[in-house]
Order: structure tokens, then sequence, then C-alpha cells
């Protein structure tokens, strides 16, 4: 079995991440994992607080992380782009599965979009949109009509995503679940993600598997 972490962060893009790539490659080494998608924060207050002057600076901002990553594995990990959106009419956060530095290149100023907006350019790119934590503290339901999945665990020890309740939001609504570490410190265990038969190696095939549902989720409490 392939163990794939759908949820991880890095220092380069996400100010509260406390982790830098080295760090990341040797916790999921060490974890047992073969796939890593970093899913760094993709929203506007994360541009304005880097004093990204344009969307082509802080889209090169993004990639540049996740080529700092690719480069630290060395080939050990396999290291897949996914983005922690957020817009700006809520605190709500997405992980959006399937994009590319094209889309994104593309498509300015995506944050400035709402979630209905969004989960149509989604599912006409082909990319997954689901909820992250979507019962934590200051979330806002979503209308579930119009996501692809929710995050039923979330590993984050600093805060109670209530993963039971969203757990079963999933199971009323036929949603996708995933699972994810949400990592952003050096010294919290590597507890979540999914399990395949086969090692996932790009994201056409990541979101081609959690459309499918042949794999198991990885819940470590």
């Amino acid at each position: 079995m392939f163990k794939t972490e759908l949820h991880c962060h890095s220092r380069d893009v996400s100010r509260c991440a406390r982790v830098d790539v080295d760090t990341i490659i040797k916790r999921y080494t060490e974890g047992g994992y073969s796939t890593i998608v970093l899913t760094n924060h993709f929203n506007k207050g994360t541009s304005n607080e880097w004093g990204c002057k344009s969307w082509t600076e802080f889209v090169d901002m993004v990639i540049d992380a996740y080529n700092k990553l690719k480069e630290a594995s060395m080939g050990k990990l396999e290291i897949l782009l996914g983005i922690e959106l957020r817009f700006n009419e809520n605190i709500n956060d997405y992980l959006v599965y399937g994009v590319t530095e094209k889309f994104l290149r593309e498509h300015e100023y995506i944050y400035d979009m709402n979630a209905y907006e969004f989960s149509k350019l989604a599912k006409e790119n082909s990319l997954l949109f689901i909820q992250a934590h979507p019962f934590r503290s200051g979330m806002t339901v979503t209308d579930p009509r119009i996501l692809d999945g929710v995050e039923v665990f979330n590993g984050h020890f600093g805060h109670d995503s209530r993963n039971d309740i969203a757990n079963m939001w999933a199971d009323k609504f036929g949603l996708i679940k995933t699972s994810g570490t949400d990592f952003h410190y050096a010294d919290v265990p590597t507890n979540a993600g999914i399990l395949t038969d086969e090692k996932i190696t790009d994201i056409h095939q990541l979101v081609d598997i959690l459309k499918s549902g042949n794999y198991s989720l990885v819940k470590e409490n």
C-alpha cells in the first residue's frame, strides 16, 4: 500500500507554517509516505502578507515553493501541487486538487470569486473542490451541492475540527471523503492521508482515485 498526504503546508508560502522543505521530506519519509500534496494557503491575505504586487508575483511564489519541495525530495517522494483556497467572503478553506501552474496563471484572482462561482470553474476544469475542516469553529456551512467532498479527518492538533460531524455530513450528502495532517509544525505527527494500491504520481491520477473511492483513509489520533 502507498500512503499519500493530502494537506501539507510549507513556510515558503503559508506564513503560519514553521516547517522548511528539508524537514517536510524527512518527516514524511520517516512516516512511510510515498506522495505529498503541497497545499499552501492561497488567498488575498497571504498575497498581501508577502507584499506581492501582482497575480503573477503571487503565483510565482506558490510555484517556487512547490518546486523547492520537489528539489528537496531528490526523488524520495512524489510531490504534487494543490492549494488551500480561501475566498474573501468568509474564512472557509477549500482544498483544490487537480490544479496546474497553467490553470493558476490563466485564472487570475480566483480568491475574489465566491464558492458558487469557483465550483462552476472547477467543474469546467476537472478540479476537485473539497471543503477543509468544514466544522472547525468559525467555518460557515457550504452548500454541499457545490462541493465534490469534505475533509472528514483533519489532524491539526491546535484545532478541534469536529471530524466526526464532517464524516456524518459526507455520508449524508454522498461527498468524497479526504483526510489530511494539515501539517504546519515539525514536532507534530504525520497522522493522516489516504492509502492506495498504486503509487500516486500525478494530479490527474489523484483526482481519478478520489472520484473512484478506491482508497482508504489514514486517521491516526
